[in-house]
């Protein structure tokens, strides 16, 4: 049996993960050429859930640029700061949701521990 302390220190590393994602994309929307990070979250055995971070390598803005020898094209970050940023507040409830888990537990078992005192 996995006790609620297992299963939301799993939710709060998963969920950090997501945060640092979202908070290194969001650093680096005005970087040339950067390519944001996505983190997907997969169950693990027996419970717990596992955050896997992968490139996104779809194609940034195209937007030409004054250079010492003309015109050049550059590519832009491909972070899209309206979708970045919902996602981190979704990602930071999530968080606290795991943290208030904890929090219950352990009012439980000392709650547990007067009784059988």
């Amino acid at each position: 049996m996995i006790t609620p302390y297992n299963a939301a220190l799993s939710g709060l590393q998963a969920f950090g993960t997501k945060i640092a994602s979202n908070a290194n994309n969001i650093a680096n929307v005005s970087s040339e050429g950067y390519k944001k990070t996505r983190v997907t979250l997969s169950e693990t055995q027996p419970q717990g859930v596992k955050a896997t971070v992968d490139k996104v390598d779809s194609p940034g803005l195209l937007v030409p640029e004054e250079t010492g020898q003309g015109m050049d094209v550059v590519e832009l970050s491909n972070v899209e700061l309206g979708s970045e940023l919902p996602e981190m507040v979704l990602n930071s409830q999530f968080y606290k949701a795991n943290l208030q888990t904890i929090k219950v537990a352990e009012e439980m078992s000392g709650s547990l521990l007067d009784i059988t005192s």
